[in-house]
């Protein structure tokens, strides 16, 4: 629906290992606590040569916005069935940056004919590995 880009609040290491490309968005989202805006699900490998000063790989990071874009994305956010997903992570001028977009999550009915569908498709592969 929307996209917003945001700063991410990284320690050394962690901003060593953005640039080297080991960061993975599988299941990131944002979420919002006390005005705040937070990424959770984010994953970021340890940095090698990093030795004992090293990060955790998976903890919740804070995002940085304007407070005006932050209040509109709270109104955005309460609506029922919106959430914000992580599109992206890239550079920029030295900063680490993060992509959101606001998504529409999928209603029940939605859900099961997922679930059928990729049934079928598997079914539809056995019976083609058998045949074989």
């Amino acid at each position: 629906m929307e996209t917003w880009e945001a700063g991410l609040v990284l320690s050394g290491s962690e901003i060593k290992s953005v640039r080297a490309g080991k960061v993975s968005l599988k299941g990131a989202y944002g979420i919002l606590r006390q005005g705040e805006l937070w990424l959770e699900g984010m994953s970021i490998s340890p940095y090698e040569n990093a030795g004992y000063a090293n990060h955790e790989r998976q903890r919740p990071r804070k995002l940085l916005m304007h407070r005006r874009e932050i209040r509109r994305l709270i109104g955005a956010v309460e609506q029922q069935g919106n959430a914000l997903v992580a599109l992206d992570v890239h550079l920029s001028k030295g900063y680490a940056k993060v992509t959101l977009a606001l998504g529409k999550g999928k209603k029940l009915h939605d859900k099961r004919e997922t679930l059928k569908r990729k049934d079928a498709e598997r079914e539809i592969a056995r019976t083609v590995k058998r045949r074989r």
